[in-house]
């Protein structure tokens, strides 16, 4: 990552905030105005959050814990109920390939509201940035988690970390939902590409990168749970979801994890612990259960684990209208369901269209002692705690000298980099021969098949341009991957390229083509949309890989959020390569492919025969998988000029 120029780093902003005082002092004195802690950048932050907490009224606090959805935060919106947060749900943007200085205008707008309220507490926009800023046209889309989980390599976890916060600065969002710590036990899970790792300790690993990556490092002495942001190039983040999303009984999203207290404490907790070492400003929680109880009314695991033992001192957030989904009968009302959120922890609620309805019933409970004022106070002190602490009182507006950082050069450089570690060879060679790759630049023909070679939105997966994600090459900038093979090959190389040829005109050719390179994979998709029971490689990848490998020494590059069963194919072909949902930068799977770089990807996931074997995770005693976690053939950089 270059420097940041010298006007940017947090010192320099901390001479503005001096610089600030200055002025608000000399003002106080010439005016006779009454000073104000929570505006003085001097004061500690514990007296500034106390000073504000006390002048605010029931209805600008419950405002602070009220996020709602962009389309609704019109100027009046947010000044009527003193909205503290918005957010853009997946694919919520101001046009289609709306600008970075768009985007700031937006921003821009929204906060011009709320400091016009009589407190002027600025609100708190947060974004899906999960794997760069990718709800926007022309960011820089990273490989998903379980990508860079096959890398091992947490300096670049942290360097995409940071590359993100850029981004997300450059559109003026300074939050950021991310990053996924979840532990993914079974990949029919529709959200197991958004986790590392079926593996604690390489979830571990990457969340204490990620964290520091979008915040800043804090420094050796910091309080253990107090939020840190570093300074305006960096965002606060948010580790989700707590806590046990990715152990839900058959991967079915949402769904119930039944586990022992013990084994929840041992496999799905330690990420978190790390995220709130790390100074994560805000936490959000699953939608799904443990055990039975829905994690969004779960006191014992929001209040008292998380907050008291864990000493977790940043906010919990809910996911997107979770509270309508907490309740069952006999208790499916949504007053109900607002009690036993706000009862449980939760201090942030992310109320998209029902907020005029939360804001009213939640106004009833406190007035009427069903909710006790104190859970309200804690719940406002942590998200003005966030607010202080990341800078959004004295720097509150977007910066227009970062718009440039939006799809910047050098980010690309460091998602190619992460392409190029996240591949794993699965196999190399067939029947004694010797290995396929790396692949000559010097071919005189070759084919390159399959519904992935050439489709950008395939490759990026969901969470791209809008929640699902989409297909097609218009969605973002980008290089797909049959566009990076043909920039590796010589000028005299002949490039076939068909999503589906025809058998037969492949026999006609296939003495010509010296190899051929299949690109096949899964749609995107996003959360229960995702959840597969059978997690086949949909059709026609089957009938390419056979007629073209049945033909032609052939390379298989499967682009899916997770393993696919592989098993019935895998003799005919010459290599397989799991290349994951690698983003926008393709250049980096023809890196490796064509030997200007080794493969150096471990497989951060089990890799199973068949499904009726899942869950199956390492370490357990029922462990025959076909390529196991940490599996990953390597080879070594060629010349080939």
């Amino acid at each position: 990552m270059r420097a940041a120029p010298t006007m940017w780093r947090w010192p320099a902003a901390a001479a503005a905030a001096w610089l600030l005082l200055a002025v608000l002092l000399s003002a106080v004195a010439a005016t006779g105005a009454e000073y104000v802690k929570y505006k003085d950048p001097t004061q500690p932050i514990g007296e500034r959050v106390d000073d504000l907490l006390s002048r605010m009224t029931l209805a600008e606090k419950i405002g602070q814990m009220s996020q709602i959805e962009r389309a609704n935060a019109s100027s009046s919106v947010i000044q009527k109920y003193f909205v503290g947060s918005v957010l853009s749900g997946g694919g919520s943007v101001p046009s289609e390939k709306a600008t970075a200085a768009q985007w700031q205008q937006v921003v821009t707008k929204m906060q011009k509201a709320a400091l016009k309220t009589r407190l002027g507490i600025p609100i708190l926009y947060g974004i899906d940035a999960v794997h760069g800023n990718n709800n926007v046209y022309n960011a820089t889309i990273f490989p998903h988690n379980v990508g860079l989980g096959a890398t091992r390599d947490p300096k670049l976890v942290k360097r995409i970390g940071h590359a993100t916060a850029l981004e997300s600065r450059a559109t003026g969002i300074p939050y950021a939902f991310a990053p996924c710590v979840a532990v993914c036990r079974d990949p029919r899970w529709g959200r197991c590409y958004e986790s590392y790792s079926e593996e604690t300790k390489l979830v571990q690993l990457m969340a204490s990168a990620i964290v520091p990556g979008l915040q800043g490092d804090p420094p050796a002495n910091h309080p253990k749970g107090t939020p840190f942001v570093a300074g305006p190039m960096n965002v606060a983040g948010c580790a989700k979801h707590y806590v046990g999303d990715g152990g839900t009984r058959r991967g079915i999203n949402e769904n119930n994890t039944v586990l022992s207290f013990h084994d929840l404490m041992r496999i799905h907790m330690p990420p978190y612990d790390d995220a709130v070492i790390k100074g994560v400003a805000s936490v959000m929680i699953s939608y799904s259960s443990w055990n039975g109880v829905k994690m969004h009314e779960n006191r014992f695991l929001v209040t008292d684990m998380l907050k008291n033992k864990m000493h977790f001192r940043g906010f919990v957030i809910t996911d997107w209208q979770a509270v309508d989904r907490i309740t069952t009968p006999p208790h499916q009302h949504y007053y109900h369901s607002i009690q036993e959120t706000i009862h449980a922890g939760i201090d942030m609620v992310m109320i998209p269209y029902d907020y005029p309805e939360f804001v009213a019933d939640l106004t009833s409970q406190v007035s009427k002692g069903t909710i006790r004022m104190d859970r309200i106070n804690d719940a406002v002190s942590r998200i003005l705690r966030v607010k202080f602490a990341m800078g959004l009182f004295e720097n509150p507006f977007p910066d227009h000298r970062l718009t440039g950082e939006l799809g910047h050069k050098e980010h690309r450089e460091i998602a190619r980099e992460a392409v190029r570690k996240s591949l794993v060879l699965l196999k190399n060679g067939k029947g004694g021969q010797k290995p396929v790759l790396p692949l000559s630049k010097k071919a005189s023909k070759i084919l390159v098949a399959g519904s992935h070679a050439h489709n950008l939105g395939f490759q990026c997966g969901g969470w791209t341009k809008s929640w699902q994600g989409q297909g097609g090459n218009n969605i973002t900038a980008g290089t797909t991957i049959l566009e990076a093979i043909k920039s590796a090959v010589g000028n005299t190389t002949v490039i076939d390229h068909a999503e589906h040829p025809d058998k037969s005109s492949i026999a006609k050719d296939a003495s010509e083509y010296e190899y051929a390179v299949v690109v096949v994979g899964e749609p995107p998709y996003a959360e229960t949309a995702g959840d597969n029971q059978n997690l086949t490689i949909p059709s026609p990848g089957p009938e390419v890989i056979k007629d073209v490998c049945g033909l032609v020494k052939c390379v298989v590059v499967l682009v899916s959020g997770r393993p696919l069963v592989v098993e019935p194919y895998i003799g005919s072909m010459d290599a397989l390569v799991a290349a994951w949902l690698p983003g926008t930068e393709g250049h980096g799977v023809a890196d490796v492919l064509f030997g200007d770089y080794g493969f150096t990807g471990k497989l951060p996931r089990t890799w199973f025969k068949a499904v009726d074997q899942l869950p199956m995770n390492y370490g357990d005693k029922r462990y025959d998988p076909l390529f196991p976690f940490g599996f990953g053939l390597t080879t070594k950089p060629t010349s080939q000029s």
